[in-house]
Protein backbone atom coordinates (compact mmCIF):
# COMPACT_ATOMS: atom_id res chain seq x y z
CA UNK A 1 0.00 0.00 0.00
CA UNK A 2 2.87 2.34 1.02
CA UNK A 3 5.05 1.28 -2.34
CA UNK A 4 1.65 2.27 -4.55
CA UNK A 5 1.31 5.54 -2.47
CA UNK A 6 5.52 6.33 -2.99
CA UNK A 7 4.33 5.62 -6.98
CA UNK A 8 1.47 8.03 -7.64
CA UNK A 9 3.43 11.08 -5.57
CA UNK A 10 6.23 10.58 -7.70
CA UNK A 11 4.25 10.71 -10.60
CA UNK A 12 2.45 14.18 -9.85
CA UNK A 13 5.81 15.57 -8.86
CA UNK A 14 7.09 14.34 -12.47
CA UNK A 15 3.74 15.46 -14.16
CA UNK A 16 4.00 18.85 -12.20
CA UNK A 17 7.84 19.16 -12.84
CA UNK A 18 7.79 18.46 -16.86
CA UNK A 19 5.80 21.56 -17.74
CA UNK A 20 7.25 23.99 -14.79
CA UNK A 21 10.47 23.04 -16.06
CA UNK A 22 9.60 23.92 -19.81
CA UNK A 23 8.03 26.87 -19.04
CA UNK A 24 11.35 28.18 -17.36
CA UNK A 25 12.85 27.50 -20.42
CA UNK A 26 10.49 29.02 -22.38
CA UNK A 27 10.88 32.06 -20.43
CA UNK A 28 14.39 31.71 -20.13
CA UNK A 29 14.63 31.77 -23.98
CA UNK A 30 11.95 34.81 -24.14
CA UNK A 31 14.89 36.66 -21.93
CA UNK A 32 17.68 36.19 -23.99
CA UNK A 33 15.72 37.47 -26.91
CA UNK A 34 14.35 40.05 -25.66
CA UNK A 35 17.74 41.21 -24.18
CA UNK A 36 19.52 40.79 -27.52
CA UNK A 37 16.95 42.71 -29.64
CA UNK A 38 17.43 45.71 -26.89
CA UNK A 39 20.83 45.84 -27.00
CA UNK A 40 20.85 46.00 -31.19
CA UNK A 41 18.23 48.00 -31.21
CA UNK A 42 20.49 50.42 -28.82
CA UNK A 43 23.22 50.64 -31.20
CA UNK A 44 20.57 50.71 -34.47
CA UNK A 45 17.56 51.93 -34.21
CA UNK A 46 16.48 49.60 -37.12
CA UNK A 47 18.08 46.39 -36.77
CA UNK A 48 18.97 44.64 -39.38
CA UNK A 49 18.08 40.96 -39.98
CA UNK A 50 19.15 38.14 -42.18
CA UNK A 51 17.60 34.86 -42.42
CA UNK A 52 18.82 33.04 -39.54
CA UNK A 53 17.72 36.25 -37.37
CA UNK A 54 14.31 36.90 -39.16
CA UNK A 55 13.84 33.36 -38.12
CA UNK A 56 15.02 33.05 -34.77
CA UNK A 57 13.63 36.39 -33.31
CA UNK A 58 10.68 37.14 -35.44
CA UNK A 59 9.41 33.86 -36.65
CA UNK A 60 9.78 31.37 -33.63
CA UNK A 61 8.24 31.53 -30.47
CA UNK A 62 8.02 32.44 -27.70
CA UNK A 63 7.69 36.04 -28.63
CA UNK A 64 6.27 39.03 -26.59
CA UNK A 65 6.92 41.67 -28.86
CA UNK A 66 5.84 43.10 -31.88
CA UNK A 67 8.47 43.74 -35.36
CA UNK A 68 8.26 46.34 -38.00
CA UNK A 69 10.28 45.16 -40.64
CA UNK A 70 10.57 46.95 -43.94
CA UNK A 71 11.98 44.60 -46.53
CA UNK A 72 14.03 46.42 -49.43
CA UNK A 73 16.25 46.51 -51.83
CA UNK A 74 19.08 48.86 -51.02
CA UNK A 75 22.33 47.77 -53.11
CA UNK A 76 22.90 49.91 -56.20
CA UNK A 77 23.21 47.49 -58.69
CA UNK A 78 19.08 47.02 -57.93
CA UNK A 79 18.51 50.82 -58.79
CA UNK A 80 15.72 51.12 -56.50
CA UNK A 81 15.59 54.83 -55.25
CA UNK A 82 11.94 54.34 -53.79
CA UNK A 83 13.86 52.32 -51.48
CA UNK A 84 16.01 54.56 -50.52
CA UNK A 85 13.64 57.24 -49.97
CA UNK A 86 11.41 54.46 -47.63
CA UNK A 87 14.76 53.62 -46.10
CA UNK A 88 15.13 57.42 -44.80
CA UNK A 89 11.65 57.51 -43.50
CA UNK A 90 11.70 54.45 -41.87
CA UNK A 91 14.82 55.33 -39.98
CA UNK A 92 12.97 58.76 -39.26
CA UNK A 93 10.40 56.72 -37.63
CA UNK A 94 12.36 54.29 -35.74
CA UNK A 95 14.88 56.74 -34.18
CA UNK A 96 11.74 58.40 -32.95
CA UNK A 97 10.78 55.90 -31.05
CA UNK A 98 14.34 54.68 -29.88
CA UNK A 99 15.11 58.17 -28.80
CA UNK A 100 11.35 58.81 -26.98
CA UNK A 101 10.81 58.71 -23.14
CA UNK A 102 8.01 56.18 -24.14
CA UNK A 103 10.45 53.57 -25.12
CA UNK A 104 10.03 50.10 -24.25
CA UNK A 105 10.74 46.72 -25.64
CA UNK A 106 7.15 45.81 -27.10
CA UNK A 107 7.69 47.09 -30.30
CA UNK A 108 10.68 46.57 -32.52
CA UNK A 109 11.84 48.07 -36.02
CA UNK A 110 13.97 45.60 -38.58
CA UNK A 111 14.93 45.72 -42.23
CA UNK A 112 15.60 43.10 -44.23
CA UNK A 113 17.84 43.67 -47.67
CA UNK A 114 16.91 41.17 -50.52
CA UNK A 115 20.56 40.67 -51.23
CA UNK A 116 20.83 39.45 -47.69
CA UNK A 117 17.92 37.69 -47.13
CA UNK A 118 16.79 36.60 -50.33
CA UNK A 119 15.37 33.45 -48.83
CA UNK A 120 12.65 35.70 -46.64
CA UNK A 121 11.53 37.02 -49.35
CA UNK A 122 10.93 33.97 -51.32
CA UNK A 123 9.33 32.51 -47.49
CA UNK A 124 6.86 34.95 -47.59
CA UNK A 125 6.29 34.80 -51.27
CA UNK A 126 6.90 38.49 -51.57
CA UNK A 127 7.84 39.92 -54.92
CA UNK A 128 8.37 43.81 -54.92
CA UNK A 129 10.19 46.27 -52.35
CA UNK A 130 9.51 48.96 -50.57
CA UNK A 131 7.15 46.37 -48.34
CA UNK A 132 6.29 47.00 -44.76
CA UNK A 133 5.31 44.22 -42.77
CA UNK A 134 4.04 44.06 -38.75
CA UNK A 135 4.21 40.92 -36.67
CA UNK A 136 2.32 40.58 -33.97
CA UNK A 137 3.80 39.84 -30.85
CA UNK A 138 1.14 36.88 -30.45
CA UNK A 139 -0.45 35.32 -33.77
CA UNK A 140 -0.39 35.68 -37.40
CA UNK A 141 0.26 38.82 -39.27
CA UNK A 142 -3.01 39.93 -40.66
CA UNK A 143 -4.01 41.24 -43.97
CA UNK A 144 -4.17 44.82 -42.46
CA UNK A 145 -0.66 43.79 -40.49
CA UNK A 146 0.43 44.65 -44.48
CA UNK A 147 1.35 48.43 -45.05
CA UNK A 148 -0.64 49.74 -47.82
CA UNK A 149 2.06 51.91 -49.71
CA UNK A 150 0.58 53.02 -52.55
CA UNK A 151 -2.45 53.92 -51.37
CA UNK A 152 -0.79 55.95 -47.97
CA UNK A 153 2.70 56.44 -49.11
CA UNK A 154 5.71 55.93 -47.06
CA UNK A 155 5.82 59.06 -44.79
CA UNK A 156 7.05 58.73 -41.31
CA UNK A 157 4.05 60.39 -40.08
CA UNK A 158 1.44 57.97 -41.92
CA UNK A 159 4.37 55.04 -41.09
CA UNK A 160 3.39 56.06 -37.45
CA UNK A 161 -0.76 56.27 -37.45
CA UNK A 162 -0.36 52.78 -38.98
CA UNK A 163 1.89 51.26 -36.55
CA UNK A 164 -0.29 52.97 -33.69
CA UNK A 165 -3.50 51.29 -35.19
CA UNK A 166 -1.60 47.76 -35.17
CA UNK A 167 0.26 47.83 -32.03
CA UNK A 168 -1.58 50.48 -29.71
CA UNK A 169 2.14 52.51 -29.70
CA UNK A 170 1.58 56.05 -30.13
CA UNK A 171 5.22 57.53 -31.85
CA UNK A 172 5.57 61.54 -31.75
CA UNK A 173 7.63 61.68 -34.83
CA UNK A 174 10.31 64.18 -34.61
CA UNK A 175 12.37 64.99 -37.62
CA UNK A 176 15.90 66.43 -37.98
CA UNK A 177 15.93 70.41 -38.06
CA UNK A 178 15.94 71.12 -42.03
CA UNK A 179 16.58 74.94 -43.03
CA UNK A 180 16.83 74.28 -46.83
CA UNK A 181 13.12 75.55 -46.52
CA UNK A 182 13.65 78.84 -44.53
CA UNK A 183 16.68 79.64 -46.41
CA UNK A 184 15.34 79.20 -49.62
CA UNK A 185 12.35 81.45 -48.57
CA UNK A 186 14.66 83.95 -47.21
CA UNK A 187 16.65 84.17 -50.35
CA UNK A 188 13.74 84.31 -52.59
CA UNK A 189 12.55 87.10 -50.47
CA UNK A 190 15.58 88.73 -50.76
CA UNK A 191 15.92 88.70 -54.20
CA UNK A 192 12.35 90.19 -54.63
CA UNK A 193 13.13 93.06 -51.96
CA UNK A 194 16.34 93.63 -54.09
CA UNK A 195 14.89 93.87 -57.53
CA UNK A 196 12.20 96.28 -56.03
CA UNK A 197 15.26 98.59 -54.12
CA UNK A 198 16.84 98.43 -57.45
CA UNK A 199 13.22 99.65 -59.27
CA UNK A 200 12.04 101.78 -56.81
CA UNK A 201 11.70 105.21 -58.82
CA UNK A 202 9.79 102.38 -61.31
CA UNK A 203 7.40 100.10 -59.84
CA UNK A 204 5.02 99.57 -62.70
CA UNK A 205 5.68 96.26 -63.24
CA UNK A 206 4.30 95.64 -60.07
CA UNK A 207 0.72 96.47 -62.07
CA UNK A 208 1.36 94.47 -64.59
CA UNK A 209 -1.37 92.09 -65.67
CA UNK A 210 0.47 89.65 -67.94
CA UNK A 211 2.61 89.07 -64.92
CA UNK A 212 -0.18 88.17 -62.35
CA UNK A 213 -1.71 86.02 -64.49
CA UNK A 214 1.26 83.71 -65.21
CA UNK A 215 2.03 83.66 -61.43
CA UNK A 216 -1.42 82.71 -60.84
CA UNK A 217 -1.65 80.11 -63.73
CA UNK A 218 1.87 78.61 -62.44
CA UNK A 219 -0.27 78.43 -58.55
CA UNK A 220 -3.09 77.03 -60.34
CA UNK A 221 -1.25 74.46 -62.47
CA UNK A 222 0.95 73.32 -59.34
CA UNK A 223 -2.41 72.89 -56.74
CA UNK A 224 -4.16 70.75 -59.89
CA UNK A 225 -1.62 68.39 -60.89
CA UNK A 226 -1.66 66.90 -57.04
CA UNK A 227 1.38 68.74 -55.61
CA UNK A 228 -0.02 69.14 -52.59
CA UNK A 229 -1.30 65.82 -51.91
CA UNK A 230 2.34 64.47 -52.14
CA UNK A 231 3.37 66.94 -49.59
CA UNK A 232 0.85 65.72 -47.20
CA UNK A 233 1.10 61.19 -48.58
CA UNK A 234 4.71 61.27 -49.18
CA UNK A 235 4.30 59.13 -51.98
CA UNK A 236 7.11 56.92 -54.02
CA UNK A 237 8.67 59.04 -57.12
CA UNK A 238 7.56 55.87 -59.17
CA UNK A 239 7.76 52.03 -58.52
CA UNK A 240 9.74 50.02 -60.04
CA UNK A 241 9.33 45.86 -59.83
CA UNK A 242 12.51 44.42 -58.21
CA UNK A 243 11.67 41.11 -60.05
CA UNK A 244 11.39 42.57 -63.52
CA UNK A 245 12.92 45.49 -63.14
CA UNK A 246 9.94 47.24 -64.96
CA UNK A 247 9.48 51.02 -63.55
CA UNK A 248 5.66 52.51 -63.26
CA UNK A 249 5.25 56.21 -63.23
CA UNK A 250 1.74 56.05 -63.47
CA UNK A 251 -0.25 54.84 -60.94
CA UNK A 252 -2.97 52.03 -61.62
CA UNK A 253 -5.21 53.02 -58.73
CA UNK A 254 -7.62 55.87 -58.58
CA UNK A 255 -6.69 56.14 -54.86
CA UNK A 256 -3.09 57.05 -55.46
CA UNK A 257 -0.03 58.29 -57.68
CA UNK A 258 3.52 59.28 -57.29
CA UNK A 259 5.39 61.81 -57.78
CA UNK A 260 6.26 61.54 -61.39
CA UNK A 261 2.55 61.02 -62.44
CA UNK A 262 2.14 64.65 -61.23
CA UNK A 263 4.91 65.97 -62.54
CA UNK A 264 3.59 64.80 -66.40
CA UNK A 265 -0.16 65.63 -65.07
CA UNK A 266 1.62 69.12 -64.88
CA UNK A 267 3.44 69.01 -67.89
CA UNK A 268 0.08 68.10 -70.07
CA UNK A 269 -2.04 70.82 -68.39
CA UNK A 270 0.63 73.39 -69.33
CA UNK A 271 0.61 72.39 -73.03
CA UNK A 272 -3.04 72.12 -73.12
CA UNK A 273 -2.95 75.98 -70.96
CA UNK A 274 -0.52 76.87 -73.71
CA UNK A 275 -2.95 75.76 -76.76
CA UNK A 276 -6.10 77.82 -75.58
CA UNK A 277 -3.77 80.82 -75.23
CA UNK A 278 -2.65 80.55 -78.78
CA UNK A 279 -6.08 80.06 -80.08
CA UNK A 280 -7.41 82.92 -78.40
CA UNK A 281 -4.51 85.21 -79.50
CA UNK A 282 -4.92 84.12 -83.28
CA UNK A 283 -8.73 84.95 -82.83
CA UNK A 284 -8.00 88.61 -81.38
CA UNK A 285 -4.56 89.77 -82.12
CA UNK A 286 -3.42 92.08 -85.28
CA UNK A 287 -1.14 90.05 -86.37
CA UNK A 288 -1.08 89.33 -90.24
CA UNK A 289 -3.15 86.53 -91.27
CA UNK A 290 -0.39 83.81 -92.26
CA UNK A 291 1.13 84.05 -88.02
CA UNK A 292 -2.17 84.24 -87.02
CA UNK A 293 -3.01 80.92 -89.04
CA UNK A 294 -0.06 79.10 -87.56
CA UNK A 295 -0.33 80.19 -83.78
CA UNK A 296 -4.14 78.58 -84.82
CA UNK A 297 -2.98 75.29 -85.91
CA UNK A 298 -0.12 75.14 -83.38
CA UNK A 299 -2.78 75.31 -80.53
CA UNK A 300 -5.46 73.27 -82.21
CA UNK A 301 -2.50 70.43 -82.27
CA UNK A 302 -1.36 71.38 -78.69
CA UNK A 303 -5.04 71.00 -77.31
CA UNK A 304 -5.81 67.49 -79.04
CA UNK A 305 -2.46 65.61 -78.49
CA UNK A 306 -2.04 66.63 -74.78
CA UNK A 307 -5.70 66.73 -73.55
CA UNK A 308 -6.04 63.28 -75.23
CA UNK A 309 -2.79 62.19 -73.40
CA UNK A 310 -4.54 63.21 -70.44
CA UNK A 311 -7.52 61.12 -70.84
CA UNK A 312 -5.35 58.49 -71.55
CA UNK A 313 -3.84 58.19 -67.82
CA UNK A 314 -7.69 58.98 -66.76
CA UNK A 315 -8.98 55.97 -68.42
CA UNK A 316 -5.60 54.30 -66.68
CA UNK A 317 -6.90 55.14 -63.22
CA UNK A 318 -10.45 55.00 -63.46
CA UNK A 319 -11.41 51.31 -65.49
CA UNK A 320 -14.42 52.11 -67.26
CA UNK A 321 -14.25 55.60 -68.58
CA UNK A 322 -16.10 55.35 -71.42
CA UNK A 323 -14.52 58.05 -73.49
CA UNK A 324 -11.22 57.39 -75.56
CA UNK A 325 -9.11 59.79 -77.37
CA UNK A 326 -11.53 59.25 -80.96
CA UNK A 327 -14.11 60.99 -79.24
CA UNK A 328 -11.59 64.40 -78.42
CA UNK A 329 -10.75 64.44 -82.18
CA UNK A 330 -14.08 64.08 -83.30
CA UNK A 331 -14.72 67.27 -81.16
CA UNK A 332 -11.85 69.16 -82.05
CA UNK A 333 -12.86 68.34 -85.37
CA UNK A 334 -16.40 70.14 -84.81
CA UNK A 335 -15.14 73.21 -83.22
CA UNK A 336 -12.33 73.83 -86.10
CA UNK A 337 -16.57 74.70 -87.88
CA UNK A 338 -17.29 77.31 -85.44
CA UNK A 339 -17.05 80.59 -86.15
CA UNK A 340 -14.52 81.40 -82.75
CA UNK A 341 -11.93 79.16 -84.78
CA UNK A 342 -13.04 80.56 -87.95
CA UNK A 343 -11.76 83.72 -87.75
CA UNK A 344 -8.39 83.09 -87.25
CA UNK A 345 -8.43 82.39 -91.50
CA UNK A 346 -10.63 84.95 -92.49
CA UNK A 347 -9.28 88.54 -92.91
CA UNK A 348 -11.35 91.38 -90.82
Amino acid sequence: MLGKVLTSLLLLAVFFYEPAEAQKKKETLLSEKVTQMMEWASKRSVIKMNGDKFRRFVKAPPRNYSVVIMFTALQPQRQCGVCRQADEEFQVLANSWRFSSAFTNKVFFASVDFDEGSDVFQMLNMNSAPTFLHFPSKGKPRRSDTYELQVRGFAAEQLARWVADRTDVQIRVIRPPNYAGPLLLGFLLAVIGGLAYLRRHNLEFLFNTNVWAFSALCFVLIMTSGQMWNHIRGPPYAHKNPSTGQVSYIHGSSQAQFVAETHIVLLFNAAVTMGIVLLCEAATSDMDIGKRKIMCVAGIGLVMLFFSWLLSIFRAKYHGYPYRCEHVNIGFSCLIHCDWLRCCFVSY
